[in-house]
């Protein structure tokens, strides 16, 4: 009985400390309403620099560009929309037309000249560089010895000379002894023909800006995923075929982005047909066989100091680039 007993006290105990809890630290006093709006209110100062910081912050940082765009963007276009709408000489009176320089520049036959000579050595110039350019760029994605010795050596022409180019161009298309005569076997006076000198500057230009498109391209061939060649090859597709079916398609925005950078480029061509012609009179050639549009605009603006009726050229001009780029935009989306 007493050991029974005995057991019975020990296991209560047992119990009765199992059952003992450890003691809750004291919750420290509730604040009253005032205390809680006190600590919830943030200060007058630190709001106010909180909103900034989210609100006004992003604005600050791209205002930069923004004023540098209106500055050298926006204010020369507006500008020179008020000098196109003016009898405007460089150094003397001026007079208000309105839109009489328009008037007469769509009537002016050296002006339609000038913009049918654009045209043509930009279709002549653009397209061969762009399909030159997509071919260059597949071959530099291969795997080749010297990759980048080749990716390189493609962007030389573009850090070269304008004037180093022009003065080359001109010697191996020159008539008496020129290369390229002396290729065909046939003395072709280059300078003299429309046709012919479009074609020596669409040369020109070609060698020039190739490379760069190239470049431009093979970074967009390098994003493509290579399961995407790996399954096709695997179904069967010749390397032909994936170029076609995969890379093509995939290469569509930046192929949007390179022809319209080449078309506003092709349209404001200035450099390369002014050293061709290798005189500052801006006439492009006896006959104005490749005057462009925008050598027309500085011959009315700073030779014949109309600047009246330049601005109405560059105006005109701009307009032209903006088909053009439309233009294109509705040809390169029909990619697929």
């Amino acid at each position: 009985m007493g050991q029974v007993r005995g057991r019975r006290c020990e296991g209560r105990g047992l119990s009765m400390a199992m059952n003992i809890a450890p003691p809750q630290p004291a919750r420290p006093p509730r604040p009253g309403p005032q205390a809680r709006r006190a600590v919830g209110r943030p200060s007058p100062g630190g709001g106010r620099w909180s909103r900034f910081d989210l609100r006004g912050i992003p604005y600050l940082l791209v205002s930069p560009y923004y004023l540098l765009f209106a500055v050298f963007g926006v204010f020369p276009l507006g500008y020179t929309l008020w000098i196109s709408l003016h009898d405007w000489e460089l150094a003397g009176d001026k007079s208000w037309l309105g839109l009489g320089n328009y008037a007469e520049l769509v009537a002016d036959a050296e002006f339609w000249n000038a913009v049918g000579n654009t045209l043509g050595i930009f279709v002549l110039a653009t397209v061969p560089q762009l399909l030159l350019a997509l071919m260059l760029a597949n071959a530099l994605n291969k795997r080749l010895r010297g990759r980048l010795i080749l990716r390189l050596g493609v962007l030389l022409p573009l850090v070269t000379s304008v004037v180093a180019v022009a003065v080359i161009f001109s010697q191996l298309f020159s008539r008496d002894y020129g290369l390229v005569n002396w290729l065909l076997g046939t003395p072709i006076t280059w300078q003299n023909e429309k046709w012919s000198s479009w074609i020596a500057i669409a040369v020109m230009i070609d060698w020039r800006w190739t490379g760069y498109n190239a470049i431009i391209l093979l970074a967009a061939m390098q994003t493509i995923p290579r399961d995407l060649y790996e399954a096709a090859a695997i179904d069967g597709a010749s390397p032909r075929r994936q170029f076609w079916r995969i890379t093509v398609p995939m290469l569509r925005p930046t192929m949007v982005f390179v022809v319209f950078v080449s078309t506003i480029g092709g349209l404001t061509l200035f450099a390369e047909p002014v050293m061709f012609e290798g005189n500052p009179m801006m006439t492009g050639g006896t006959t104005g066989q490749y005057q462009t549009v925008a050598m027309f605009v500085v011959k009315e603006g700073f030779r014949d100091f109309d600047m009246g009726y330049a601005a109405a050229a560059a105006w005109l001009l701009f307009v032209l680039i903006l088909l053009g780029t439309l233009v294109n935009y509705l040809f390169t989306r029909r990619i697929r």
